[in-house]
């Protein structure tokens, strides 16, 4: 068994999961402060003593831990609810005819708004084997639309490729690090739009989330959802004409869920504080050991696809939540699982 990381480990007393939970990738565990900060906002809300203007810097809180995480200047981080409307804003900012490359394996929420917007005649969409991606790119497309690490069974994109191809043929690039930020090492910055809901590895309530859009994307990207919090003083934006948009990214967000934004804010700033390289290492390490138990090859995921005969009730009985995605069971580590978890899965699949 390979140690635990130090600084991983000494945070780990901040979670209370009471079972084997391996099922990140479908929603993440918060941290306890994170769930007793939305509580004393829900009983705000009960009392009527909630001031939702105080929201506005838990959420730009919020945004500067992200900037961490993703390593970008906090000026490219607005917020967002869910993946699917950063790529609407994507596909509805092409020029008609536009050619847009996506994996076939991937998320709908990543590629189903660009295929209604091929159904009405807009876009031409190409999907390919998710490990052909990075070397179709050419310069008959417009953009390259994928997730960082695939839902289904944790396999990863070549980001650094992906980054070099686009730039060297001039396509646009989109990616979805849902799956991956907080504990894969990324910049933003390589890439035109990035977004990430919070509610998976983040360790964030669902509702919450992150749109990150380099200064050049915001000359071509069209902010069709702009709205009241679009704004440059969202409070001084709430009624009439003249658009008066914010100058960075935040032009692009929409309006935030505000009984959930102190709970992100918590989560954020402990990922944030540990960062991706040690988080990373902790989760692939021990999803790793799992590998190695079961006589599979290492690989550089945290999220392990296996056959299993066993249901999720049969799991749910010994106390481990895991979930099944294309068939096989699909397991997840992160920082606060253990080889206890592990080995507790392992005894099942025995």
């Amino acid at each position: 068994m390979h140690p635990f990381n130090n600084s991983v480990d000494s945070r780990r007393n901040d979670f209370q999961p009471t079972n084997h939970f391996l099922d990140t990738a479908t929603i993440g565990i918060p941290p306890v402060e994170a769930v007793r900060a939305m509580g004393t906002t829900l009983r705000q809300w009960q009392d009527g003593t909630l001031d939702v203007k105080a929201i506005d810097q838990t959420i730009r809180s919020s945004c500067e831990n992200f900037a961490k995480i993703i390593a970008t200047d906090p000026t490219n981080v607005g917020i967002l609810s869910q993946v699917s409307t950063a790529s609407a804003i994507m596909a509805a900012s092409l020029p008609q005819g536009a050619k847009v490359l996506v994996a076939k394996e991937d998320f709908t929420s990543v590629i189903f708004p660009f295929l209604v917007l091929e159904n009405l005649g807009k876009l031409e969409v190409v999907a390919v084997d998710l490990d052909r991606v990075v070397e179709t790119i050419s310069p008959s497309f417009d953009l390259v639309a994928v997730s960082s690490v695939q839902s289904s069974d944790g396999r990863l994109i070549d980001l650094q490729g992906l980054s070099q191809q686009c730039k060297e043929h001039g396509v646009k690039s989109f990616v979805d690090v849902t799956q991956s930020a907080g504990w894969l090492a990324t910049s933003a910055d390589d890439f035109d739009v990035v977004a990430c809901h919070g509610y998976k590895w983040l360790c964030s309530p669902r509702g919450t989330g992150f749109i990150v859009i380099r200064p050049s994307a915001r000359k071509w990207l069209v902010p069709i959802l702009g709205g009241w919090y679009s704004g440059e003083d969202p409070w001084d934006s709430i009624y009439g004409p003249p658009l008066r948009l914010a100058s960075d990214a935040r032009a692009f967000q929409v309006s935030p869920d505000w009984l959930s934004w102190s709970a992100t804010q918590v989560s954020t700033k402990l990922l944030s504080e540990l960062g991706p390289q040690e988080i990373g290492r902790h989760n692939v390490d021990l999803a790793n050991y799992f590998r190695s138990e079961l006589g599979i090859s290492p690989s550089n995921s945290a999220i392990v696809s296996v056959d299993c005969t066993s249901t999720p009730e049969t799991l749910r009985d010994s106390g481990i939540v895991a979930s099944f995605r294309d068939g096989k069971l699909r397991t997840c580590f992160h920082l606060y699982n253990t080889h206890e978890d592990a080995n507790a899965l392992l005894k099942v699949l025995a």
